[in-house]
């Protein structure tokens, strides 16, 4: 399975089991597997590379196992073939946003200028607030 133009994906590498669907499909749905549990092992695959596999299982979350095995499970048509191809297209998008680098972040500051229009915009709430209390009275 050609996922990018570097990486393709052996297809022994993927493991398909077929169930029961909670999705659409009437009374069929009770008698026919429709569901596709799409299996890939991350950390024992060769297509990989390792900086690719570790970004994978970043963005995996909850769909990878303990073992390194990432779920995708697709139930949304009532075909068997659109629910497969349906499984491979999510697999083959996580993998391209695993290929991503991500951009490093720059420590910035806040302007001079911004840290003052803050500062005075607290000292006109709290003033405003001030105003609102009535006026303490002195008794000497």
């Amino acid at each position: 399975m050609r996922v990018t133009e570097m990486i393709f994906l052996d297809e022994r590498e993927l493991t398909e089991r077929y169930i029961q669907s909670p999705g659409p499909g009437g009374q069929h749905v009770n008698k026919a597997a429709t569901s596709v549990q799409l299996r890939f092992d991350v950390q024992g695959s060769t297509s990989l590379p390792p900086e690719v596999k570790n970004r994978l299982m970043q963005i995996a979350g909850k769909r990878l196992t303990k073992d390194g095995v990432l779920i995708i499970t697709a139930h949304s048509f009532r075909s068997r073939e659109r629910n497969r191809q349906e499984a491979r297209q999510r697999l083959a998008h996580l993998i391209r946003r695993a290929t991503q680098v991500p951009k490093r972040r720059l420590k910035t500051r806040p302007p001079r200028g911004a840290r003052e229009r803050r500062l005075q915009q607290k000292k006109h709430r709290s003033t405003k607030k001030r105003l609102r209390h009535p006026p303490l009275v002195n008794d000497d």
